[in-house]
């Protein structure tokens, strides 16, 4: 999200288009690379009139697919202004409870940035769809598959784009070096590939000025190429707008022009790029930027190619290379391999920014985010995944040897995320748009009934070498699920097992706990109550700071939260055991790295206008109310500084040296009366001296690192999920104290085991 976004100058908004043109279009712009070349490999060209048809095909995919559904109508359901899979179900989660996360609690629809739109009580068809899926839990368990089957898909196109697209652009060469053969093709490629994913950390803003010129001319050379096709070889290729000539196609090669669908999807690949890269450029820029450039020169290439390929039937291996004109090929071959580059680089992006979404919404496991610029928020690099790309594309390139076969791993993973796509906004258009129900049918039987039938393609053709892809995208989609379940469980279990306050109450005197100067904050995963792991920590060394904080991070369905709304505060317990809740909220968008002083220094001051506040309202309540409070309060029971003991009711041992106490023994414990109470302004000064001296004697991080096992009676399948796949996850992902440079010395782990 960009900071400053007014009144942009003319250089600003030159920068803007080529950084456009490069994150978001980057994709898109090279299908005219493979797709015919990967269409007549299924079904040979015999005519003019097998040209014609398959190039009427490739028109209208790319104008209804990439034009009318994305373009038109699914940009416009972005995640205040982020885009992709994650995106559309935090739109989702937030104006129906449909998630099955924990990560929402109903202070966070006061969040400035919830822009939450109550569906109006007239449209009763928004209402009975938000009710039937907020009381079926197979229905939100089916919504989170079709997540995560997404997002699996999303992860699999940044494997199989990098490799497309460099290894169809270094395929030029084979028109160029008529020796040349597949295998230096191959080579090269995987030299082009290293090299990507070895700058990818550098800054998207420096590069995509850098490369965005160069796009630009990619367009450029596309729409003239093909304007000296059509003109030099056969302007009836201008008929193939003319849809009857798609009937003629089908009719005339049956059952190979149904395997061709797998080569025409190409065409619109990079159509979900295009809103998963949705980051800090608005709708209308996009929308802008393809109907008046990117749309024509695609239109304009595919034109140009099927106008050389009317007098060159059987030049179809190479159809883009082979239709450039003698003069031009070395130019436009280097401009062609820069573009594939760059389209590799937009996908990895995409790629990142969706695992970054489903990372905060605990569908993924933590790794290591880095933000790439000060600037905008949306350009990352994550290494672990970086690294993890690069061998499986390098696996593809190696095993999948024709690009044919990679066309096709290609449509498997754009088809699949392009499904998932149509199915969540057909839910947006109902419950957030409350679209009119003939547009809703019409959305989701033409656009599903297209991308089934080209899906059905593909998967025929899986034999070929495809389905690494296939497997690849299952793997995704079961470390999430497992991650997803495992993370579920372990939340669930912590709140069962959480401490009550009459059991936090008696924890001080029963075991002599000590109150020492200072702050503890304790994290934890629970919004609400006291995680047993306090308790567990208390039993084993029975001593706690003056003040204790109990911290749970969370991230909550919107892009950003405002740093004068990060953190929500309670009491826990009576106002002298200065035990506090805090709900820290983080959007999917805001980011993590922060340093352990700005942290504790906002989290304090948030602190102490809480207790300001909480005092104010005090001061209008009742004096009954008053009187309750205290009776509450000084239930813990204390013990006489001289024994330099106190229970967990006593702030601070040197609070305590001039209280008059009235003591009355019962067996070996004493019984202790605070002095009266005092006025609500002596009482908040007290309170605020107190934290101003813990925060002077020093703040400490208690982590509570809780792990789950599945109990000795579970199913055979469940204890291999929990004791050994989502055990091994846990060890290896990041942890999430690692976004908070804090020194080890500041650091005190307590671990616990909960039995699942």
């Amino acid at each position: 999200m960009c900071v400053d976004y007014e009144d942009p100058t003319i250089s600003r908004r030159f920068v803007l288009a080529c950084q456009t043109l490069a994150v978001v279009f980057g994709d898109v712009g090279t299908s005219p690379l493979y797709t015919f070349s990967v269409m007549f490999s299924k079904a040979p060209a015999d005519g003019n009139e097998d040209v014609i048809g398959a190039l009427s095909l490739v028109l209208y995919t790319l104008i209804v697919v990439s034009f009318i559904k994305y373009v038109l109508i699914v940009l416009w359901a972005n995640d205040d202004g982020e885009g992709g899979t994650f995106a559309l179900y935090s739109l989702i989660c937030r104006h129906a409870k449909v998630s099955l996360l924990p990560n929402q609690i109903s202070p966070d629809a006061r969040i400035s940035t919830f822009k939450l739109k109550v569906p109006s009580p007239e449209l009763e068809r928004s209402l009975k769809m938000k009710e039937r899926l907020e009381s079926s839990v197979r229905l939100k368990k089916l919504l989170l598959v079709f997540v995560l089957a997404g997002t699996s898909m999303v992860i699999a196109n940044g494997v199989v784009t990098p490799a497309m697209s460099v290894t169809s652009a270094v395929g030029g060469l084979k028109v160029g070096v008529p020796g040349i053969k597949q295998d230096q093709v191959v080579m090269i490629s995987i030299a082009l590939l290293v090299v990507l994913f070895s700058v990818q950390k550098y800054q998207t803003s420096k590069v995509g000025l850098v490369v965005g010129p160069a796009l630009f001319i990619w367009f450029c050379s596309l729409g003239g190429i093909g304007i000296y096709n059509i003109i030099k070889y056969d302007t009836r290729v201008l008929g193939a707008f003319n849809p009857i000539h798609i009937y003629y196609y089908f009719k005339h090669n049956s059952t190979k022009a149904w395997y061709s669908l797998g080569g025409c999807i190409l065409c619109a690949t990079g159509s979900e790029a295009m809103f998963a890269d949705l980051i800090y450029f608005s709708v209308r820029s996009v929308q802008l930027t393809f109907v008046l450039l990117v749309l024509p020169c695609l239109l304009l290439g595919y034109l140009g190619q099927a106008a050389y390929l009317m007098e060159n039937h059987a030049d179809t291996t190479q159809a883009f290379f082979s239709s450039i004109p003698g003069g031009a090929f070395w130019p436009v071959f280097l401009i062609s391999n820069i573009a594939a580059l760059i389209a590799s680089r937009a996908m990895i992006t995409a790629t990142f920014s969706c695992i970054k979404q489903s990372t905060k919404l605990g569908c993924f496991p933590r790794l290591k985010i880095v933000h790439t610029s000060r600037k905008f928020m949306g350009q990352i690099y994550i290494p672990v995944m970086n690294w993890f790309l690069l061998v499986f594309s390098l696996v593809v390139v190696c095993s999948i040897s024709s690009i044919y076969e990679i066309g096709n791993a290609y449509g498997i993973a754009e088809l699949g995320v392009m499904m998932m796509t149509t199915i969540l906004v057909t839910l947006v258009m109902i419950l957030i748009w409350r679209t009119n129900i003939f547009i809703v049918l019409s959305f989701v039987i033409v656009f599903l009934g297209i991308e089934l039938t080209l899906f059905s393609s593909v998967l025929w053709s899986m034999t070929d070498g495809s389905w690494i892809i296939l497997v690849f995208a299952v793997l995704m989609f079961v470390i999430m699920c497992i991650w997803n379940y495992g993370r579920r469980l372990k939340y669930e279990t912590e709140v069962r097992e959480k401490m009550s306050l009459d059991k936090l109450r008696e924890l001080g005197p029963n075991l002599g706990t000590i109150r020492a100067p200072g702050i503890g904050l304790i994290y934890n995963e629970l919004a609400k109550g006291v995680p047993a792991i306090f308790g567990h920590f208390l039993k084993a060394l029975p001593a706690a700071h003056s003040m204790i904080i109990f911290i749970c991070i969370r991230y909550v369905p919107v892009p950003v939260v405002p740093q004068g709304e990060r953190f929500l505060f309670q009491r826990v317990c009576g106002r002298n055991y200065h035990m506090f809740r805090c709900v820290a909220r983080y959007g999917y968008k805001d980011a993590r790295k922060e340093n352990h002083h700005a942290v504790e220094q906002l989290l304090l001051e948030s602190l102490e206008k809480f207790i300001r506040r909480e005092a104010q309202e005090r001061s209008l309540e009742s004096e009954c109310d008053d009187d309750s409070d205290s009776g509450e309060e000084s239930s813990g029971v204390l013990a006489t500084p001289s024994e330099g003991i106190s229970s967990l009711a006593a702030p601070l041992l040197t609070d305590f040296t001039n209280t008059r106490n009235i003591t009355a023994e019962t067996g070996n414990s004493k019984e202790v009366r605070p002095e009266p109470s005092l006025d609500a302004k002596q009482s908040l000064e007290k309170e605020l001296s107190l934290l101003r001296k813990a925060k002077e004697s020093g703040i400490v991080y208690l982590l509570s690192n809780g792990d789950i096992r599945a109990k000795k009676d579970s199913w055979f399948m469940k204890k291999l999920v929990i004791n050994y796949f989502y055990a091994f996850l846990k060890r290896n992902c990041r942890r999430e104290m690692a976004n908070l440079s804090v020194p080890h010395t500041h650091l005190m782990q307590v671990a616990m085991t909960y039995m699942v």
